[in-house]
Order: C-alpha cells, then sequence, then structure tokens
C-alpha cells in the first residue's frame, strides 16, 4: 500500500519538479545572475582587499554587509556601499559631498579607489542621478560598468535603460531592458513590469518623427526646469527646429503638388472662358523670412517657406499636430507664427 502510494506521489510531482528544472536551467543560462549572500560578501572582501583596507576593518564591513544581506528586503546596492564607507574614508567623503550638488563622472576622487570599488561607487551615484532626471550626468557612470560581474545587475540594468530612455537612445534602452527580462524572476517587480512598460513605449519611436519631436521638446522642458541653459539646451532646441522644419517643408510640398493638381484639372475650364487663369493672391509667396531667436540651418531661397495662406497652414498644422498634446501643437502653431511674421 505504502509503495503505491509513494509511486503516485512521485508521478503527481514529477511535472512540477521537471518545471522547476527547467526554470532553473533557463536563469543559469541568462546573461546574469544576482550573486548569492555568500559570493556579494567574498565580493566586497576582495574589493577592500584592493583597496589595500585594513584587516580590521575589512572585517567590520563584511559583518555589517552580512547583517544587512540577511534581510530580504535590503537594497543591495545601497549595503554594498554603505559596508564599504565604513572602512574606505575616500568613499565616506563621496557620499557627504552627494548632497551638496551634482556629482561629475570626472571627479577626481573616484580615482583614489581600486577598480571593483570604483565602478559600484559610480553606479550608485549614477542611479541617484537617475532619480533626480540628472541623466547627462548620470549617463557616463553608468555607461561602462560590467554587469556580468555587478553586485546587482538587476538595479543597474534597470537605472541605466532609463536614463538612455530619457535620452532617447533607442538602441541602448533595447539592448538593456532585453537583458534585464531575460531574468526576470530576479527582478525586483517592480523593475520588470516598468521595463516592460518602457519597452513598449520605445520600440516603435522612429527618427524625424512626431513622438521623436514630442519626446524632445519634453526633454528641453527637463532641462530648463533643472535651470540647464547651457549648449546641450541650446543644441537640442536648434535639432528640434530642424525636425519641425523637415515636416512643415514636406506638408508645404503636398501642399502645393495639391495645388498644382487642382490647377492642372481646372485649366480646360479656365481656357474656355477666355484663356484666363483664376487670380492666385491668396497662395503666393511672400518674400524670404528673417533670422530668428535661435540660429538656424540656412533653408536656401525656398518660395512660401512657412508663409503658407491661412487656410493652408491651418490644415498643415492639423496634419503635424493631431497625434500631439495640447501644449505641442501651440508650440509647433508659434513656429509657424514666428516664420510668417519674421522680418
Amino acid at each position: 500500500m505504502m509503495n503505491r502510494i509513494g509511486w503516485i506521489a512521485a508521478t503527481l510531482l514529477m511535472p512540477f519538479s521537471f518545471v522547476m528544472a527547467a526554470s532553473d536551467a533557463l536563469q543559469r543560462d541568462a546573461a546574469w545572475q544576482t550573486p548569492a549572500d555568500d559570493v556579494s560578501v567574498e565580493i566586497l572582501r576582495d574589493a577592500l582587499t584592493q583597496q589595500n583596507a585594513s584587516p580590521q576593518l575589512i572585517e567590520q564591513a563584511i559583518e555589517l554587509f552580512a547583517v544587512s544581506l540577511e534581510d530580504a528586503a535590503t537594497d543591495r546596492l545601497d549595503a554594498f556601499v554603505n559596508a564599504a564607507a565604513a572602512a574606505v574614508p575616500a568613499i565616506d567623503e563621496i557620499m557627504q559631498s552627494l548632497t551638496e550638488q551634482p556629482f561629475e563622472a570626472a571627479d577626481e576622487r573616484l580615482n583614489k579607489l581600486a577598480t571593483p570599488l570604483r565602478s559600484v561607487v559610480e553606479a550608485y551615484i549614477g542611479r541617484g542621478l537617475v532619480r533626480e532626471r540628472l541623466f547627462d550626468e548620470a549617463l557616463p557612470l553608468l555607461a561602462d560598468v560590467e554587469v556580468a560581474t555587478f553586485i546587482d545587475p538587476a538595479t543597474l540594468l534597470f537605472y541605466r535603460a532609463a536614463c538612455n530612455h530619457s535620452l532617447l537612445h533607442k538602441k541602448q534602452t533595447l539592448a538593456d531592458l532585453r537583458l534585464l527580462l531575460e531574468n526576470d524572476q530576479q527582478c525586483p517587480v517592480r523593475y520588470a513590469r516598468t521595463a516592460k512598460l518602457m519597452l513598449a513605449d520605445i520600440k516603435p519611436l522612429e527618427e524625424d518623427s512626431l513622438d521623436e519631436i514630442s519626446r524632445m521638446m519634453s526633454d528641453v522642458e527637463r532641462r530648463l526646469d533643472l535651470g540647464r541653459a547651457n549648449d546641450k539646451v541650446q543644441q537640442q532646441e536648434q535639432a528640434i527646429i530642424d525636425k519641425l522644419s523637415k515636416l512643415i517643408d514636406k506638408i508645404e510640398q503636398q501642399q502645393q503638388q495639391q495645388q498644382q493638381q487642382q490647377q492642372s484639372s481646372g485649366g480646360g475650364s479656365g481656357n474656355a472662358q477666355g484663356g484666363q487663369s483664376q487670380p492666385m493672391q491668396d497662395s503666393q509667396a511672400a518674400g524670404g523670412g528673417g533670422n530668428g531667436d535661435v540660429d538656424r540651418r540656412d533653408l536656401g531661397d525656398r518660395d512660401g517657406w512657412g508663409k503658407l495662406p491661412p487656410a493652408e497652414r491651418q490644415e498643415a498644422l492639423q496634419k503635424i499636430g493631431r497625434d500631439l498634446p495640447t501644449h505641442y501643437r501651440d508650440a509647433i502653431e508659434a513656429y509657424f507664427r514666428k516664420l510668417a511674421t519674421d522680418k
């Protein structure tokens, strides 16, 4: 009887065991793994040894880190850096300075750290900068950190992807998000869910599209909100103008082609009535525009640039702005108006 029960139990458990084994195999094949706690402790020990920290301080840091890891809710990156700071004054000095001003990747204090410690500290600082929406400052700190050997690969991949996503670096964003989701079972749930949203959001992004222009406008707003009014902002504004110019030029050409087709189809009727064509005062192009507030690329001598008649300008505006939020449509309309009033 007992043998029969044992056989039934083994049969019922076999599919579950098979699934678990397959899951474990997939995790082993993933490009990254979160280090086990004992491995993480040895990573810290090795990093502090390379830093030439005293044996006593190393043991104190190891104990602090090991105790932190006993709590499943512990932020591994925070715990590692806090423990390392207890043994390395240079790290503690850097952490204290983070509340004073944004950290720069070229900060010479990083040169005082051994390579393993430097990578972790850079990622720690970069994550903080991403949280503050300082993406340009964060990216150099996150870009070259090696995922496979990092103490908290999920955090590194997530925040680096978030940084590149905000800066519209599509290729890099997709690479990190896909790598992160290869092992989503080891990701915090919030990382996995947000990563899937970011992936769906940026995947259809196309260069020179309305979507890209809209995001670029948002990026300029972010920079200005942060008090950034430097060359990078001006370059971004110029890029927006250039991309809008391409779209407007394309729509104007379409309008002109439609006019020509209408004139051609109506030409026979006009000739039959005395060979005189209908007046076209409303569609004549005005003179070329002058300099704007921002230096722009040379648009040449194209007739009618930014000077469409009001009805046709409004139609072009609707075509450009139909998929954008109201404030972006307003911005584009203001751009049309500026071109039309420049002297």
